[in-house]
């Protein structure tokens, strides 16, 4: 049966943050007395992530086919959901706080991005994000979607974001790696889809392990993709 909400994480080997993840995820459905699912979107985790969820009463969702763009399209559309929140599960969002994101999505708002930039009213706290992403990659790359498409997002590339399902089918999404984040921005701003954006605040990630983002390669993939 549908739901009114579910939080959706895409997950390879989160084993050190996904309990918490999923624990703050809980507090914003008691919060707000949501009707609403966990999923996990595992894309192959040999840490043991996917009895971690399990064992935190979400539900996973095993996804062979490997990419971030691959986990997330399989974990929305086994959802049940009429809107979808997603974020990556290495606690670098704060799942606890998602009041703006269900708000405007409850207005009728087809995509709801979550702005990590002073810019946007974010907040990026020490350590949280590489000097070469906050000075170069992400603000060139959000330049450059706002010129092509029309856009009024300002951080094009942050993780944590709500759509409904409809909006979501209508996007059509195709890619398969990191990429998929953008193109889910461009598609909904060439459909003139209503968007909002809320002011979030960026922390330093709890993995002890290098993250899966590789700048320059996954950097080059969006912008030949643009």
């Amino acid at each position: 049966p549908e739901v009114e909400f579910s939080i959706v994480m895409p997950c390879l080997n989160e084993a050190e943050t996904l309990a918490v993840c999923i624990e703050k995820a809980r507090k914003s459905i008691a919060q707000f007395g949501l009707d609403a699912e966990i999923v996990i979107a595992d894309n192959g985790s040999t840490d043991g992530s996917q009895q971690i969820a399990a064992d935190n009463d979400a539900r996973v969702v095993a996804v062979e086919d490997k990419g971030y763009g691959c986990a997330l399209y399989a974990g929305i559309s086994a959802a049940r959901g009429r809107y979808i929140i997603m974020g990556d599960a290495d606690d670098s969002y704060d799942f606890a706080d998602l009041g703006p994101f269900i708000q405007k999505l409850r207005a009728g708002y087809d995509l709801v991005m979550g702005c990590r930039f002073p810019s946007g009213g974010g907040r990026i706290m020490p350590g949280a994000m590489p000097l070469k992403h906050r000075f170069l990659g992400n603000p060139v790359l959000s330049f450059i979607g706002k010129l092509f498409f029309r856009s009024p997002v300002t951080d094009f590339h942050c993780g944590l974001r709500g759509f409904s399902r409809d909006a979501f089918l209508r996007m059509n999404l195709q890619t398969t790696g990191m990429e998929f984040a953008s193109e889910m921005v461009m598609a909904a701003s060439l459909s003139r889809m209503r968007i909002a954006e809320v002011p979030i605040t960026l922390y330093k990630d709890g993995r002890s392990r290098a993250p899966h983002l590789r700048s320059w390669r996954d950097g080059w993939r969006h912008l030949r993709f643009m």
